[in-house]
């Protein structure tokens, strides 16, 4: 999820797409969505399960922020 271009960018897991993205753009998630006004889906990628996906995730939350920009 981003606010605007360049700008922060959250990297996270979810069972169910649409109602994160719900939740993002209605303000009821955390108080970090909606300071930064993470709104914008710029990026998702399906997993097999659960376990992988969170791996994943946090190996994307150590990348640089380029390597973030380069696979957006």
């Amino acid at each position: 999820m981003a606010g605007r271009y360049r700008g922060t960018r959250y990297v996270g897991v979810t069972s169910h797409l649409a109602a994160c993205i719900h939740q993002h753009r209605s303000g009821t998630c955390s108080d970090f969505y909606t300071r930064y006004r993470l709104v914008r889906l710029v990026w998702a990628e399906r997993g097999k399960d659960i376990v992988d996906c969170i791996k994943h995730e946090k190996r994307l939350k150590y990348w640089r922020r380029e390597w973030k920009f380069a696979l957006i």
